[in-house]
């Protein structure tokens, strides 16, 4: 551990040319003290380490003293060749560079390692953007890098939810996704490529058969096409309302998953009518009612008479429960 942080020292001064004590110290996670002992340690192996005193002092390297070193393992290798949000990298325009700077950086890669970089830059895809921003407990997460990384076959137990008996799969693992904070796992079950999400997994088995990955998968194609696909097959709900003038600039605030139309009409009161849609009728029950005497519901008359009898319910219970 102490050689591997006396090279990290060398490749944080030739990245930052000059760091005071304290901040190598909370970067490698160690007290000044030992950063001092490791300074004296490079020095006596002849690293032209120096030290500059005062305000704006700190460590640096003599001159242009450079190492050949990269100090990388198998594990760092793979962490730089998971597959970035590729609509992020566009967005600074740096796409191009990025994959460009890649295949430079695999050409020059050790062939031992040039496996396990494209196996990390094909089988695990990062997601950025989020369902939802929630936390969720992913315990047999490892097991299933494991399959991927082993290429071997899982077999697995899987909660289907809605009241349904769990689901006994076995499967080829393609690649695990994280969406946000929620993981996924894709695999082949026969001919099928499906998705599922990994805490509800109850239970995986690493198999011993191998996995032949289609030559022809892309991870990141598949799953940006499947998002796709999920969500132009959202349930689609449409309810009009008469608002309030008051409080129809927090009508887009209010829902998560509701959408106003930006096309609405004002009456001659001031209160305005507008459509809203939602993926289902509960969604649009739950933001009608938060606005209270503020919105009206004018179709459908289903929804009307639905938010009506939840009216109804909540002044009776308030009712009773008052002495």
């Amino acid at each position: 551990m102490r050689a591997d942080r006396l090279l990290s020292i060398v490749l944080l001064l030739q990245a930052h040319h000059q760091m005071t004590s304290r901040d190598l110290a909370t970067r490698l996670e160690v007290s000044e003290r030992t950063i001092h002992r490791d300074m004296e340690a490079l020095s006596g192996a002849g690293i032209p380490v120096v030290a500059l005193r005062g305000t704006h002092g700190g460590w640096s390297l003599l001159g242009e003293y450079k190492t050949n070193l990269t100090g990388l393992n198998e594990a760092e290798i793979e962490t730089l060749f998971v597959t970035k949000p590729a609509k992020l990298l566009a967005d600074l325009k740096l796409e191009k560079a990025a994959e460009g700077a890649m295949l430079k950086l695999l050409a020059a890669l050790p062939s031992s390692y040039q496996r396990a970089a494209e196996r990390a830059r094909r089988r695990i895809y990062i997601d950025a953007g989020g369902w939802v921003r929630q936390e969720e407990a992913v315990p047999l997460l490892p097991t299933l890098q494991e399959a991927v990384w082993l290429e071997r076959r899982l077999a697995f137990t899987y909660d289907r939810g809605h009241e349904s008996e769990p689901a006994e799969r076995v499967c080829d693992p393609l690649g695990l996704v994280a969406k946000g904070s929620v993981w996924y796992l894709v695999a082949a079950v026969g001919p099928d490529v499906r998705t599922y999400r990994v805490s509800r997994i109850l239970r995986a088995e690493v198999l011993l058969e191998r996995v032949v990955v289609p030559v022809d998968f892309d991870l990141a194609t598949y799953w940006e096409a499947s998002a796709v696909a999920f969500k132009s097959n959202l349930p689609t709900y449409i309810a009009r309302f008469r608002v309030s003038p008051e409080v129809f600039p927090f009508l887009r605030f209010a829902g998560r998953f509701s959408r106003v139309s930006d096309e609405y009409e004002t009456e001659s009161d001031g209160w305005i009518r507008v459509s809203v849609r939602f993926d289902v009728e509960e969604m649009a029950c739950q933001f009608a009612l938060s606005f209270g005497s503020k919105l009206e519901v004018l179709e459908p008359a289903s929804l009307r008479e639905r938010v009506i009898d939840a009216a109804r319910g909540v002044v009776e219970f308030y009712g009773t429960s008052v002495e």
